[in-house]
């Protein structure tokens, strides 16, 4: 990468910082977690098993939260709706919540 190139991005994200722009969410946050934490046990085929415990929003930020628990992960509000929002991407495909 040139000088110039690395003294502009720097720049530019520290105009950013300094205009106080919320700083964005990573979106590959929720795959991380879950890929960290939970794929290890939990393959594809439990999302699509025939007794599947998750048929809407509510059930499935229900599921990952009592699991993170079960696994003593303490993850935040905000985690498990990012996890909840990557298997709902992957796995699941219910429509988009309304706020």
């Amino acid at each position: 990468m040139s000088r110039r190139l690395a003294l502009a991005l720097m720049l530019a994200s520290a105009v950013g910082s300094a205009a106080g722009a919320p700083a964005a969410r990573d979106p590959g946050r929720g795959e991380l977690l879950y890929a960290t934490h939970c794929d290890a046990c939990h393959n594809v085929q439990v999302h699509w098993r025939d007794k599947q415990a998750v048929s809407d929003w509510k059930s499935l930020e229900f599921e990952v939260r009592r699991w993170q628990g079960v696994a003593g992960l303490g993850w935040s509000d905000a985690d498990i709706g990012e996890v909840a929002r990557y298997l709902n991407a992957l796995h699941y495909h219910f429509p988009p919540r309304t706020p």
